[in-house]
């Protein structure tokens, strides 16, 4: 449950990018981009999260970080393809 609760923060993220791009003076793509290393900061800390106290290994949160980290970026780098300039 905790890993679709982060996934959900991960487009909750991607959202307030999107909605700074239409707010700043940059596009939707270069958001989605800018989103991508953001996210995988705090995927990174999840993990960080997961192995400190919740007692997991580095080994079992690792699958665990592609997850979280791979879903949202799929989406981000969806959305950089779907709207940067040709």
């Amino acid at each position: 449950m905790h890993t679709i609760m982060v996934i959900g923060g991960g487009f909750v993220l991607l959202g307030a990018f999107a909605l700074a791009s239409r707010f700043g003076n940059f596009s939707l793509a270069s958001a989605a981009l800018w989103f991508i290393p953001v996210w995988f900061a705090a995927s990174v800390y999840n993990l960080y999260v997961g192995v400190r106290t919740a007692g997991y290994t580095v080994a079992e949160e690792t699958p665990i970080l592609f997850v979280v980290f791979g879903v949202p970026a799929a989406v981000a780098l969806f959305l950089w393809w779907r709207f940067s300039a040709a």
